[in-house]
Formats: structure tokens, sequence, C-alpha cells
């Protein structure tokens, strides 16, 4: 079945990098004059002095050994606090997170940059993904007064506090804030920041499914990234506009934002290529100094091997022993295994033996059905009877759509049957859900001149696959229109739920159908069922279908019908208890 919408977060979407830092060493910032007017003030401390002129080349290495000479011989609570912030944030630089919040932790709430070595948690933590615990240390910043006193950007705060409610899927307060900073960003004319605010904007939308609101900030985010130099920008702007074009079905305009986005990455490959020299000559030094160790290692080897060539022969002799009585084991399961196998491919063979028989029927009958409807059109294209070619051409179209969906529905019997079908079980907004499968039938309804309400409570979510609980209603959303007279109605809602299940409801005008055949469709042994109706093109395969699915999501069904009055299709669907 075609999805209407195609969201992967992995590849889409960019979350800034997952937080925006500010604590990159500037020069004439509050710190580094703080920094610069304690190692004049301690010049006797060797290591804290060696410590801070590390720390400001961005050599970490040194930094934490200096560092760390210092705390284990210094005596001022100051200069501990300074160190530690040294190896917290040079544990970071190396990406090495549980020590750099062990070490940011270890610094007193009396340090004069406390504000900062909350920031710097906040993005720690928020790198670990505890976005809870990283949301906390971002609000404690939040909550200082006078900001414009402090040397860091507001809107990377309030920013930071909206990543961190996009994560815990608090979109409300994900958007107030992603805003607020994003204003902040605009009058402050930071466009690197900008761009990753508009992109996490976007992804706030379009997780939601509001692609109306979504896409206008992915575009903002890409015309920007064309006036800023890096290359990462680009490239990530560019390629989520050539996912969004994608979904749009937009595919020759998503082609070439790929192309744009293979030049980007060739361009940062390119900028990376003087690094990259600078490392393989190092790694070269490295290979010549290994090959040096391996001659000598090889030659202790050969020692050893001849020393131990006795032992060797004889453990080889004790593993062939166990080999043999192992593969002989092997064997026998194996002849089992496949035993199983094979009884498990012929009850496979028979249903699909079955299924052939019934489904080729109706198809042969709908292309038989075709064949006979285009001979009249040419017959009638021939003399010119219009009016009488606009009918054969609805009822082609007629045949083929229940046809496709016969193939359709074939396609996911065979899959269920064969174990092949994916199926994972998750928390589903059911209003959504419906709004998605309804968007494809409103041409039929409105052909068929139907009136169709959606009164789905909006409160509902059900834990159920996403996939298998939308081939359910689009059936029983076919079934509806199929069987409905013109003019009739058709409606969806929600009837009151209990402790454990939603109650979905599908009702139409249409033909109904007697307590027999209610009965009967009902029954968990039926494989198939013929409609009586010889004008619709069915099999009851698409009714078998959906109760295997609505079981297997730990569902139940119901049918309440009447001959001429019209049917309701009761679908149990397990309620997801934790939601909110």
């Amino acid at each position: 079945m075609t999805k209407i919408r195609l969201l992967t977060t992995t590849i889409l979407l960019f979350y800034s990098s997952l937080f925006f830092s500010q604590e990159r060493q500037r020069a004439g910032d509050l710190m580094s004059i703080a920094i610069k007017s304690k190692a004049q003030k301690f010049k006797e401390n060797h290591n804290f002095n060696l410590a801070q002129v590390y720390f400001s080349q961005g050599n970490w290495d040194s930094t934490l050994v200096y560092s760390m000479k210092e705390i284990s011989i210094a005596k001022n609570k100051e200069l501990i606090d300074y160190c530690h912030y040294f190896r917290g944030i040079s544990f970071k630089e190396k990406k090495l997170l549980s020590e750099s919040k062990k070490e940011l932790s270890k610094i007193s709430n009396d340090f004069q940059f406390l504000y900062k070595v909350k920031m710097k948690l906040g993005e720690v933590t928020l790198a670990q993904n505890d976005f809870k615990n990283a949301l906390r240390y971002f609000q404690q910043v939040e909550k200082l007064t006078n900001t414009t006193a402090y040397d860091f950007k507001y809107s990377t705060v309030l920013h930071n506090i909206g990543l961190c409610y996009l994560h815990i899927k608090k979109n409300d307060k994900a958007e107030e804030y992603l805003f607020k900073g994003a204003e902040l960003q605009e009058k402050e004319k930071d466009t690197l920041l900008l761009i990753g605010s508009y992109m996490d904007i976007a992804t706030l939308y379009y997780e939601q499914y509001k692609d109306s609101q979504a896409i206008p900030y992915f575009e903002k985010a890409y015309h920007l990234s064309k006036k800023v130099k890096s290359f990462e920008l680009k490239r990530t702007a560019t390629k989520n506009m050539a996912v969004v074009e994608e979904n749009r079905k937009n595919f020759p305009l998503a082609l070439t934002y790929r192309k744009e986005y293979e030049a980007w990455k060739d361009s940062l490959n390119d900028q990376n290529k003087v690094w990259a020299i600078a490392d393989l000559e190092k790694k070269f030094a490295v290979k010549q100094k290994q090959k040096e160790v391996n001659i000598l290692e090889a030659e202790n080897k050969v020692k050893k091997a001849e020393r131990n060539g006795f032992l060797i022969s004889s453990v080889l002799l004790l593993v062939l022993l166990g080999a043999g009585v192992y593969f002989y084991r092997q064997k026998i399961k194996s002849n089992k295994i496949i035993l199983a196998q094979k009884n498990e491919l012929d009850e496979l063979n028979a249903t699909k033996d079955k299924l052939f028989s019934i489904v080729s029927h109706d198809l042969r009958s709908s292309v038989n059905a075709l064949k006979v409807s285009n001979g009249k059109l040419i017959e009638n294209l021939e003399n010119k009877k219009y009016t009488e070619l606009d009918v054969l051409l609805h009822n082609n179209s007629t045949i083929a759509a229940g046809a496709y969906n016969l193939l359709d529905n074939l396609l996911n019997w065979a899959l269920l049957q064969t174990q092949q079908a994916y199926f994972y079980q998750e928390s589903l907004h059911l209003v959504s859900i419906v709004q998605h499968v309804e968007y494809n039938y409103k041409p039929l309804m409105l052909d068929k001149k139907l009136s169709y309400k959606n009164e789905v409570t909006a409160s509902e979510y059900v834990f159920a696959d996403l996939d298998s609980l939308k081939i359910i209603i689009r059936n029983f959303l076919d079934n509806a229109i199929k069987f409905s007279k013109e003019n009739g109605t058709i409606s969806v809602y929600s009837r009151p739920s209990t402790e454990d299940f939603c109650y979905l409801v599908i009702e139409d005008t249409g033909l109904g159908m007697s307590n027999a055949s209610r009965e009967e469709l009902l029954k968990e042994t039926v494989l198939l069922s013929k409609k009586k109706n010889d004008d619709i093109i069915g099999t009851g395969l698409g009714m078998q279908l959906c109760k295997s699915l609505i079981h297997k999501n730990g569902g139940k069904l119901d049918i309440e019908s009447e001959e001429n009055v019209g049917t309701k299709i009761i679908i149990a669907l397990q309620k997801f208890k934790n939601h909110g």
C-alpha cells in the first residue's frame, strides 16, 4: 500500500546539531578576561598558567594534564573551580560526555561563571539525549535576570529549551520557545543560528503532519543557507528540500536538490582534504613503526610455533574429533528442521492454491468485463456516441479500481500468511490516521454524490501497527462507498471507549445485509466469502484480511446491519494507556 507520508527524521530532519553552543573561546569575553587576570594574580601556580594557555589554544590533552596537576596540589577553591571547568570543556571537545559532565558537576555554586557551567551541563546532557535534565539546566540559565550582563546569547538558551521540548514531544512549549529564540536571532541578524532555528521549527511542524506550516520554514532555511559559508548547513538545508519535494512527488525538483546536495558535499570534502593529508602523513609514520613491531612479533611467533608444534598437533586432533561429533548432531538437527519446513511449505502451497483458484476467477471476470467494455468503446468511438463513451469509461475505471484493490489485498494477505509483513505496535492518534486514509477516497465520494462526516474524538490514542490500521480503515471505507447508493451518507465516528478499548465506527446508508450474511462474515473459520452483488468486484478477501489484522493488533470486530438501511462496522482497538 502506498503511504500518504514518508517521514524519516534521521534522514530528513536536522536538529541543529542537537544544540547551539555559544561557549567557544572568544577574544574579549568575560571569562577570557577573568582567566588572564587569575593567571597574572597567581603567577607562582605554574600548572594553572600552563593549563589556561593550552585551554585558550584548544590543546585539550595538555589542558587535561596540567589542570589535573593543579587540582592535586591547589588549595585555592576558585582555581580548582577553573581547572574543573577547563577539564569539563576539554572532555566535551573530545566527545567524552560522561567525563565532561562529572567534571562540570564538581564546580562549586560560588563559581563566578556558574551560568556558563549550567549552559555547558545543559549542552552535554542534551548531547547524551537526556532531554529532561538538559531542560532543567537551561531553565536555570533562563531565570537569570538582566541577561545582557552575561556573555551568552539569550536566544540560544530559548532555542535549546525549545529543542528539549521538541524531543520530549511537548509541541506547544517547543513551538513557543523556538519562535522566541528565532525572533531574537532575527533581531541579532545571526544568520547561522537562524538557519538552524528555521529547520527545527520546520521539524516541529513536519512531525505533526503540518506540512503547509513546515515547508515554508524549510524553504527559508534553504534560502538563508545561500548566504553563509558553512558547507554543512548548505548541505543539510538542500537535503531537507530534496526529501520534502520527494514527499510531495515533485521528483524533477527533488532531483535538482539532490544534485545540489552532492555538490555541497564535494565542497565539504575538498575543505577537509588539507586535514586529511596531514592525518595521512601521521598515520604513515605510525605504520612504519608498526611494521618494525610486527616483524619482531612475527619472529617471536615462529619460535613459539616451533616449540609448541607437538602440543598444537594434539589439540588439532581433539578438535577434529569434536567437530565430527558436532557435525553429526547438526545433521540430525538439520533434518528435523527441513522436515518441519516441508510441512509448513505444504500448508502454504495449499493456501496459495486455494487463493489462486478463487482470485483468478474474479480477475478473469474483471478482465473479461474490461475486454467487452473496450470492444463497445471502439464501436461507440467509430459511431461518435460520446454519451455512451463517457458511461463506458466510468465503468472501466470502476472495474480497474476493483481489480486493483483485489490485487492489493491479495499481496497484503500473502505477506501476512508468510509472516513477511513488518509489524510494530505504537501509540497512534486515531483521528489523524482516519484523515490520512479518507483523503484518497474523497474524489470517489464526490463522484457518487455521497455525504461524508468524520466525527472521531480528537483525544483517542490507540496501540496498533500503523500500516495494518490503514489497511483496515481503507478496506471498510472502500466497501462503504461501493455499497452506498448515490446521495447516501458515510459517517466515521467514535463510540464511548472502555478502560481497555477505543471503538471506531464506519457507518453507511447503503445496501446493508441480512443477519445470516453478517454472522457468516464474522466467522473466523471462513477463508473467503463471495459478495452476492455481482455488479461489485470482490472475493471477501478484504474482509478476511481485516479480521486477521484486527486480531493481530489485539482488537475485535463487530457488524450491525439491516438490509436496504445500511451497515455499521465497529472496530475495537486497544487503547494506549500511557499517552500524555
